[in-house]
Formats: structure tokens, sequence, C-alpha cells
């Protein structure tokens, strides 16, 4: 498979760690990239310790085209991202005037955009700011890491602010085909398979069900075409194990 962009999630907070909080970030945003032609290479969680932070992050950032960062950027004694990624690049940090701007314009009291909340419009220097339709308070871009929210539904408006900042490469094209086939059964045929056609990824998930076991077979590649034959391969083995091949969304 040709060179697309590539991209690292960098996962941050104590509460995921903990199992506390389930991170759905990871999976919105590997969905949100793979439009993009933007390969998903790696995830890591780390928790709200600014040594662990700055470690990931300057081994992502070095290692990936992009990286996104997802909570900590709040206004709680824990949140300690933004300090976190401008000790990373080496860089200060201070209030940002549009920032401060977008917040104070929150509050119609005045008095209630405290010291704390103030703290949100802390960014480093250099870097822009990532627009928040949800909650204003803004998430930012330095270089090729992009800092986001860890609250779901604030970091997936932020994505949309992301969006045209990105390179494009090559979409991948998914086809799934399952069947109520034992994996074992096909594992033979499928590497066969995967060996003739090394330029589109094969996978092969088990699924356990109240009715029995089956199986889902997932081909990806750039070339639709060749894709749509890989999936033909696939559907024609599945029936010839007695499996009934059903073609499902990716």
């Amino acid at each position: 498979m040709s060179e697309n962009p590539t991209a690292a999630v960098l996962v941050i907070g104590n509460e995921i760690l903990s199992g506390r909080t389930q991170d759905t970030n990871s999976n919105t945003i590997a969905r949100f990239l793979g439009p993009f032609g933007i390969t998903l290479k790696e995830i890591r969680v780390v928790g709200d310790f600014a040594d662990e932070i700055i470690a990931a992050l300057n081994t992502l950032r070095a290692r990936y085209c992009y990286v996104f960062t997802t909570g900590g950027i709040g206004p709680t004694h824990d949140d300690i991202t933004a300090d976190a990624v401008a000790a990373a690049f080496g860089v200060g940090i201070d209030y940002h005037p549009e920032a401060l701007k977008l917040l104070a314009a929150r509050f119609a009291d005045p008095a209630d955009f405290n010291a704390m909340r103030r703290r949100m419009a802390r960014i480093p220097d250099g870097a822009s700011l990532i627009r928040n339709t949800v909650s204003a308070a803004p998430g930012f871009q330095i270089d090729n890491v992009f800092v986001l929210a860890g609250v779901p539904s604030i970091m997936r408006a932020m994505l949309d602010e992301v969006a045209p900042r990105l390179s494009r490469g090559r979409p991948v094209i998914s086809v799934t085909v399952a069947a109520a086939v034992a994996e074992g059964a096909i594992a033979a045929g499928l590497a066969a398979i995967q060996t003739r056609f090394p330029d589109v990824a094969i996978g092969s998930y088990p699924v356990y069900r109240a009715d029995g076991y089956g199986v889902q077979l997932v081909a990806r590649g750039f070339d639709p075409a060749l894709v749509e034959t890989v999936a033909g391969e696939l559907t024609s083995l599945l029936a010839a194990a007695g499996g009934k091949p059903e073609r499902l969304s990716p």
C-alpha cells in the first residue's frame, strides 16, 4: 500500500487509565481520518503527569505526520496538557488574547470568569487556536500537533475546525464479508488469497453470538477494483466452507 500521511493519537487522563471513563475519542479520530487518506498508526494513553506527556508527545510527533491529543485542557488543577505541550516544544505559554475574548463572552457576569476558567486561555507561544463551537474554550495547533478537548462532543466539534488544515492521501476502500463459518476452517485459504493479493490488506475477525460463531473478513486497499476482486474471493471462500456470505457496511 502506498505512502499516505500518518497520524497518532495521544489520549491524556488518569480517568482513562483507571477505567472510570471509556475512551471513544480514538475511534472517532480514526474514522475521521479515513476519508482523508491519513493512516492512523498508533494510539497511546498516558496519565496526567507532565513528564509522561512530554516524552510520549516528543516521540510521536517525530515519528508521524500528525499527532492528535485529547484531554487535559480544562480549568482544573489536573488539566496540564497545555503546559506539557509547551515544555515539549521548548516554548513559553501565556494567556492568548483571542482565547480570553472567546471565553469571556460566555459569562454574563464577569466575576464568573474566574482565575481557574481563565486557565483555559493559556496557549503555548506560536500556537494557533482551534475553535470550539460547543463551549468556546479552544484547542490549539502547534506544528504538527493538534491539542483537542477530552469531552467527546467538544472534541468532535474541534475536528471540524482541524479538517481544512490536513494534507490528503489516497482514501482507503474497505469491504466486509461475513458468514457463520469457523475462522479455523478458512485460515489456509485466507492466507493463500493474501499471498496472491499483497496490495490489499485482509483481516479476519471471529464473532461469537448466542446463535453460534462466525467470522467477518475485511479487505482494505486503495484500488476499488482490486478490493472488489478480493471481496469476491473472500465471498467464494466462505461459501465453499458452507457459509452464506453476507456483505456488511465497512
